[in-house]
């Protein structure tokens, strides 16, 4: 038993890491698009380190294997970056909240590309999250729609990756789809930066701060917090872990008042949003959960 709660103070821990992901799109004063690749090239690095020293194996069985993976590399980095973007145009708070809705994403996304019923239970969730967001925007400016816009589109990805990962996960051990997935992540948004002309002297060009945060970010952040929870969701289960990530905008909501002082920047009525949409995200992993030992049995 002591064990366990061992392992679910770890997984808070690397929660908590992932909530300060939102924090460092303020705290690294780069361009969102350059924060990504140096995230992406840093965290392909740790793990091309990491996962021969674990025994993993990296070997592609086929063309057509090595193409799922670039596609939802693809979309991985699409996702960063429309993420950071949302961060630069407005504050952590919102970028994370965005986030949060992914799950309610994937309730309409799965029907459509995994072929399962439509459930409108999750409909209806859905609409409160989209109540929720709407009371959450009720004073914001221009800029700040803009952000809603990139924050919503970032979590549509994040979706997507959860989607197409699933189907990967049951052919694929999830080190291997995630080294290629990144690496395609870094020799896509190259090509954008090459095609932008940004690719140039000043690109590489940063503070020492803004040099130690990417590799917090890289390795810490992305490399390390996924080989963990890998073990994590093996030993606590998928239920478990998943309900947990959903305290992610939690964290990074107070993460953004301490070290950001976030709370001076939006007011009760963002609050009270947020709550809305956390509670029908966790609420729709219980409903969820309980309808699949329904099924079992």
């Amino acid at each position: 038993m002591l064990a366990k709660y061992k392992y679910i103070f770890l997984l808070h821990f690397i929660i908590l890491i992932w909530g300060f992901t939102g924090i460092l799109g303020k705290l690294i004063k780069l361009d969102p698009l350059a924060i990504v690749w140096y995230r992406l090239v840093i965290a392909v690095i740790a793990l091309a380190i990491a996962i021969p020293l674990l025994k993993r194996s990296l070997k592609i069985k086929s063309k057509k294997e090595l193409l799922k993976y670039m596609g939802v590399g693809i979309i991985v980095a699409l996702h960063w970056v429309t993420f950071y973007i949302s961060i630069d145009l407005s504050t952590a708070s919102l970028g994370i909240l965005c986030l949060s809705t992914t799950t309610i994403h994937v309730a309409w996304l799965e029907p459509l590309i995994m072929g399962r019923k439509f459930s409108w239970t999750e409909i209806l969730l859905g609409l409160i999250v989209i109540y929720g967001i709407y009371f959450v925007s009720g004073d914001f400016d221009a800029q700040e729609y803009e952000a809603l816009a990139y924050g919503l589109s970032s979590s549509v990805f994040a979706a997507l990756f959860s989607v197409f990962n699933a189907k990967l996960a049951e052919i694929s051990p999830p080190s291997k789809i995630t080294f290629y997935e990144l690496l395609t992540g870094v020799l896509f948004l190259t090509i954008v930066l090459l095609f932008q002309g940004k690719m140039s002297a000043d690109f590489f060009v940063m503070t020492l701060s803004d040099f130690l945060w990417l590799l917090f970010l890289g390795v810490v952040c992305t490399s390390f917090a996924f080989l963990v929870m890998v073990d994590l969701t093996r030993r606590l289960g998928a239920f478990l872990v998943s309900l947990s990530i959903n305290m992610e905008p939690v964290y990074t909501i107070l993460l953004a008042i301490a070290i950001l002082n976030e709370n001076e920047d939006v007011g009760s009525k963002f609050y009270l949003g947020s709550s809305i949409i956390v509670f029908v995200v966790i609420a729709n992993g219980i409903i969820n959960r309980t309808r699949r030992k329904r099924a079992l049995h």
